[in-house]
């Protein structure tokens, strides 16, 4: 099991909270996941108008710790701002931290997301880094006060799944201690049991199942497929071969001349 910043973590799946057809069946995917941790975007303007907290009290509702998200930061300046803000409404040193570079890919600034995560360290949060797969850059966010790191599988929202699967399995290598989330990309539950499969300490979705026919069973099916690849690791999976290996022993096995 998972353990963020002390914190042991049940379920190796975590949720995002956006893009479903309702708060309702939000609520049911989050129950069907199983998951100990959903995602919460903060808009900048709830800070002061406190617009939107119906909705931060429904999540609370649902019994599951929240890690607020600096979704849409573009900027260190922004995404250090909204951090502050989702403390004040939440009330947790947690913080998922993006800063985005590209609008279309929606790919890490990763130079920003060094300096941001930098200053929120040493301001006393928790940060969890959405990155890439990038070795110096992991390493630099360690060194910046991560405890966690999120590399992307692919861009957000895209279905990919994971489309480095050696800078993964060498991310994993390097940092065997700390714990590893892939974080983006993952479109069938199939892509979450390979991460798992590669030692990865849990996944984080929401696109997959917010936009599936069925969220809910979707979200079923996510955390069934975490939970096997996380098993596979765990019991030891045999290395692939260049050649055919019998399964049925010879010995016995009659000769005919």
């Amino acid at each position: 099991m998972p353990v963020f910043y002390g914190e042991i973590i049940e379920s190796p799946m975590l949720l995002g909270t956006s893009l479903y057809p309702s708060p309702a069946i939000m609520a049911e995917a989050v129950r069907a996941s199983a998951c100990d941790i959903v995602t919460v975007s903060l808009r900048r303007e709830s800070g002061s108008a406190r617009a939107g907290q119906d909705f931060w009290g429904f999540i609370r509702d649902l019994g599951v710790r929240v890690l607020p998200n600096t979704a849409g930061c573009h900027s260190v300046r922004e995404a250090v701002t909204t951090a502050k803000m989702a403390r004040e409404v939440f009330g947790t040193p947690w913080i998922k931290l993006e800063v985005i570079n590209d609008a279309e890919t929606l790919a890490p600034d990763v130079f920003g997301l060094v300096e941001a995560a930098r200053i929120l360290s040493g301001e006393g949060f928790q940060v969890f880094p959405y990155c890439t797969e990038d070795l110096g850059v992991a390493e630099r966010l360690v060194e910046a006060g991560c405890e966690v790191l999120m590399p992307w599988g692919a861009p957000i929202g895209s279905a990919r799944g994971l489309n480095n699967v050696y800078g993964l399995r060498s991310l994993r290598a390097h940092f065997p201690d700390i714990p590893l989330v892939v974080d983006a990309g993952l479109g069938v539950p199939s892509h979450a049991a390979a991460a798992m499969e590669l030692g990865y300490d849990a996944v984080l979705l929401n696109t997959a199942v917010a936009k599936a026919g069925d969220p809910v069973a979707m979200a079923r099916a996510f955390a069934q497929a975490a939970e096997a690849g996380r098993l596979a690791f765990t019991a030891g999976a045999m290395e692939p071969r260049d050649m055919a290996a019998p399964s049925t022993p010879v010995l016995g096995k009659a000769f005919l001349e």
